[in-house]
């Protein structure tokens, strides 16, 4: 039994909560998590391995995304036939509609997220789990929580993540959207 002499339990509080932080990244929140669990489940309820929706805040932005058991890989991008798109969407032809977002796009408007686990953007693995990365244009982050590994610095890494959790965040909310608009 471990006794702590009155005068110096401010001390070793102050100790406990230094060693409990890890150097380097904390975790930081993801705001996506409650919504990728919710789309994950709704698309699992309704027997549903994909949804597309156009982006009500953006002109010509789509926003699509395929769940493979467990893991989600949503994308997001500009289309150059928009008509097209929006056929597809209203005969509930989601797969097409990713498809094409992932083919075809407006050069340098795609954004590209997997989300291995379908629980949201983390900032770093767990131990022997899958990470997710996001793709926007022609830069790829990898959120392992390795950001040496990429040539970031872990402020630039950080940045990353929030930028990109906030992006799929929305993107999450335009999916979750046309998944609970009525039949």
């Amino acid at each position: 039994m471990l006794v702590i002499v009155p005068r110096l339990r401010p001390v070793v509080a102050a100790l406990f909560v230094s060693l409990s932080i890890q150097p380097g990244i904390l975790a930081q929140e993801s705001k996506s998590a409650a919504a990728a669990k919710e789309l994950a489940q709704l698309l699992e309820s309704q027997k549903l391995d994909s949804i597309a929706s156009r982006d009500p805040a953006e002109k010509d932005q789509y926003v699509a995304a395929l769940y493979l058991t467990g893991q989600l890989l949503v994308v997001s991008a500009r289309y150059a036939a928009p008509t097209l798109l929006d056929q597809k969407i209203s005969k509930k032809e989601y797969r097409d509609v990713y498809i094409d977002l992932n083919s075809a796009a407006v050069a340098n408007t795609k954004v590209f997220v997997e989300d291995l686990n379908a629980d949201g953007l983390r900032s770093k693995r767990d131990d022997d789990q899958p990470f997710d990365t996001v793709e926007n244009g022609a830069t790829r982050v990898e959120f392992h929580g390795e950001w040496r590994k990429q040539k970031m610095s872990e402020t630039d890494y950080m940045k990353a993540y929030g930028d990109a959790d906030d992006r799929y965040s929305k993107m999450l909310s335009v999916l979750l959207a046309e998944l609970k608009k009525p039949s």
